[in-house]
């Protein structure tokens, strides 16, 4: 015979059980990651989904008592494919965060959505600084052409370096590299001359033949990660390699997942950036080595660090809204501070762009390989495009 006593323990068990199967049942947090994982920036996309899986190897799947779901798209690097994939991702999936982004059209092709929807937009990969005025709801974890491009042009300055042909992508980051590295070296003196390359299907030929024929004292370069070995095999067939005409520019183009297919041509070039396989810090050893335990080898670059901060910013803050999403997310974001492989890194609360640690560094050959060894280092540099 069941007594009172009985029903009511029961009752407080079925209670204890729905309570911790609630607990145990809570939805997972889903990031939908959109990289181009085919075409002309398919290295871009292998870099940065490696880097997610190495964050998660090493902190876990789970973030707030909830499960982290990794959802990768490949977009092609197609700014169409790009949107209609992000809505899917946030109609269909319902995801907490959309996150990667190879390059600008397509970070800018999500920005409406994530507006609307109320979504965070981890980018970080694309570096326009445009991007993060496109939506309060991008947060960067990669870099910004100005904040790059302008510490070149003072380096070139104060080493006698007098006239500088720059050669850029013609796209938003170009422009970006083109006009923070002429603005400033103009105002340090120098003289500029301007040329731009289309960013489908480049030949850079006609354009290098233009900037020896202007006899500069250096070509400044920027050319999206992938297209930087076809850049340097062509400036070799010109000659200008052994002309007397320096090459400097952003890290882009000595990417280090390409260096070494670059050949002895790449040795000398003088690049600003805020990352390098060859760091000399204990948490980029670590990086590096787990990087390439992991990946038969491959060596990590600029976006792989994008893509393992850009996880770090969403693990953290998740921590700090216990799971929530939406503005909450963002808000969590802004101000946080972390030792990145790259170096110290805050996120600018009022930007939401990373301030961080720029170096100049010279490709050397160490221990039989090509790496961008740094040399000098300018430190907390935020996106000057945004300085008020």
């Amino acid at each position: 015979m069941t007594t009172r006593r009985d029903l009511l323990a029961g009752a407080a068990m079925l209670s204890a059980a729905l309570a911790a199967g609630g607990a145990f049942a809570q939805e997972p947090v889903k990031i939908g990651l959109i990289l181009p994982m085919t075409g002309p920036f398919a290295s871009t996309g292998r870099q940065v989904e490696a880097a997610v899986k190495l964050y998660q190897q090493r902190n876990g799947d789970t973030v707030a008592g909830r499960k982290v779901q990794i959802i990768l798209k490949d977009d092609t690097g197609t700014a169409d494919v790009t949107k209609r994939l992000a809505q899917e991702l946030i109609v269909n999936d319902k995801v907490t965060v959309l996150a990667g982004f190879g390059l600008t059209p397509l970070a800018l092709a999500a920005a409406p959505l994530a507006t609307q929807a109320k979504v965070p937009e981890v980018v970080m990969c694309a570096a326009t600084s445009s991007i993060t005025e496109a939506s309060p709801f991008v947060v960067r974890s990669g870099f910004t052409l100005p904040q790059v491009s302008a510490p070149m042009a003072e380096w070139a300055a104060k080493n006698n370096i007098r006239k500088v042909v720059t050669l850029v992508s013609d796209y938003g980051p170009g422009i970006d590299a083109e006009k923070w590295f002429s603005d400033t070296f103009k105002a340090a003196g120098g003289t500029v001359e301007n040329l731009r390359v289309p960013l489908r299907n480049p030949d850079f030929s006609p354009f290098l033949q233009r900037a020896a024929d202007a006899k500069p004292d250096a070509v400044f370069i920027f050319v999206p990660s992938g297209v930087g070995a076809q850049f340097m095999k062509q400036f070799a067939e010109r000659g200008l390699d052994k002309s007397g005409i320096k090459l400097i520019g952003t890290g882009d183009v000595t990417d280090d997942d390409l260096l070494n297919d670059m050949g002895e041509t790449a040795l000398g070039v003088v690049t600003s950036f805020h990352y390098s396989a060859a760091h000399e810090s204990p948490e980029n050893k670590a990086y590096v080595e787990g990087f390439k335990k992991a990946n038969n080898n491959m060596r990590p670059n600029f976006h792989s660090v994008g893509g393992y901060d850009g996880m770090h910013l969403i693990y953290e803050g998740l921590k700090k809204t216990n799971g929530q999403g939406g503005q909450a997310l963002v808000d969590a974001m802004k101000g946080m501070s972390w030792n990145s492989p790259r170096g110290p890194v805050t996120i600018d609360p009022d930007t939401r762009e990373v301030v961080q640690n720029v170096y100049i560094r010279r490709v050397e050959k160490k221990d039989g390989e090509l790496y961008n060894v740094e040399f000098a280092t300018i430190e907390k540099v935020k996106d000057p495009a945004k300085k008020k």
